[in-house]
């Protein structure tokens, strides 16, 4: 599979997986991340981070990826609080990938090309680095949650993601007309915790 088909892949299998907004939503925390807490990203991590999220949800025309998203602000605030246990491991496991890619491509990760980085991951993915399959799929996870989660969580900026998968956002009672199915829902731009037009 050429690279450029692997990035047409992966997004169509977001874009049609219709469970991913139902298990991204139980899968947040119980209660939202602090807002104020500071970043457990230097800007070099960061921009490691993003480099990685932006292939597993690449911007493209059906709408933005997971840096517009704001995945990487989820992913950051998440750490920061409810995930803190896991902040060394996972900032372990950016500097792996990026040593990874100085020994087998001889540039940093966040600067190599897209294809590149696409190269990469796939060979993550099929266990080709097994020292880095299983921080792969934890940012795998966290991108899907911060993509498809509430926006209250710091992802999902402009309910970009449930616009992504047509879901139609959450809502306390559906009509009539909604439950004959025969068109799609209006779509609910609202966060669960309230908080302004975006649910930050």
């Amino acid at each position: 599979m050429k690279p450029s088909d692997e990035r047409i892949s992966r997004r169509t299998v977001i874009a049609g997986a219709t469970l991913i907004p139902i298990s991204a939503i139980q899968a947040a925390p119980q209660r939202p991340p602090s807002q104020t807490a500071s970043s457990v990203f230097s800007p070099e991590q960061r921009h490691i981070l993003e480099a990685f999220i932006d292939r597993l949800v690449p911007k493209d025309d059906i709408g933005p990826g997971a840096v517009e998203c704001g995945v990487g602000e989820y992913i950051d605030r998440s750490l920061a609080d409810y995930l803190a246990a896991e902040k060394t491991q996972f900032l372990d496991g950016l500097a792996a990938l990026d040593s990874y890619a100085r020994s087998s491509q001889g540039s940093p990760f966040a600067e190599l090309s897209p294809d590149k980085r696409d190269a990469m991951l796939t060979a993550i993915d099929n266990n080709q680095a097994p020292n880095l399959r299983g921080f792969f799929n934890r940012v795998r996870r966290l991108t899907l949650e911060g993509m498809f989660s509430d926006p209250y969580y710091g992802g999902n900026k402009n309910f970009a993601g449930w616009d992504l998968i047509r879901y139609p956002g959450i809502r306390l009672a559906v009509g009539p007309e909604d439950q004959k199915m025969k068109t799609l829902p209006a779509l609910n731009h609202k966060s669960a915790y309230g908080g302004g037009e975006h649910g930050h």
